[in-house]
């Protein structure tokens, strides 16, 4: 008994050693000298203070921002602890309901603006968190937001380009912007 049990513990402790310290170490500082910011969570920073990630998204309810796409989390949007759909399926009456009443409130807050609502202002993804929404999603608020603030259209819709990153390899999703740093470039204009 003692002949198979020393080295069982011997190899459990070795591949405990390798596996649970030793790999995670080399990844970490690979990770950490090839990519330095997105190992340290794509911080966002501000005049020397992190006011994000743009790796998750942030909840802007002020009509002067672009606004995210839904967040499902709970107990608040953008738990980065609760990433998760809704999994709520298309004949769900709670998904209906939830669609219509985001649909009503960007109507209330933009009355003017008759244009079709793009689908990702009012349905979450599936992890919940996402800090990009479509540029259409982009376009469709610009007008609230110049209106608001007091800015040129023309002025918006530029700025929205210029943070536009296209497609993924050049043919998956759509076209995106990162609400975070769209919203910080967007204090940055004058009326």
């Amino acid at each position: 008994m003692k002949t198979l049990l020393r080295p069982a513990l011997t190899l459990l402790l070795t591949m405990t050693v390798i596996t649970g310290i030793g790999y995670p170490l080399v990844v970490t500082g690979i990770a950490e000298a090839l990519f330095p910011n997105q190992a340290a969570g794509s911080i966002v920073s501000t005049g020397g203070a992190a006011v994000g990630s743009s790796l998750i998204g942030q909840s802007f309810a002020d009509p002067k921002y672009f606004w995210s796409r839904p967040s499902a989390t709970a107990p608040q949007p953008y738990n980065g602890l609760a990433s998760s759909g809704s999994n709520l399926g298309p004949l769900n009456p709670a998904l209906t309901d939830g669609v219509k009443s985001r649909v009503e409130a960007l109507r209330a807050a933009d009355p003017g603006n008759m244009s079709p609502v793009p689908v990702d202002l009012v349905t979450a993804s599936a992890s919940g968190l996402d800090p990009e929404i479509s540029a259409a999603a982009a376009y469709y608020q610009a007008p609230r937001v110049a209106r608001v603030r007091g800015l040129a259209l023309p002025q918006v819709q530029a700025l929205i380009a210029a943070h536009a990153r296209d497609r993924r390899l050049g043919f998956l999703g759509e076209a995106r912007v990162n609400v975070l740093e769209l919203n910080l470039a967007l204090e940055q204009l004058k009326p």
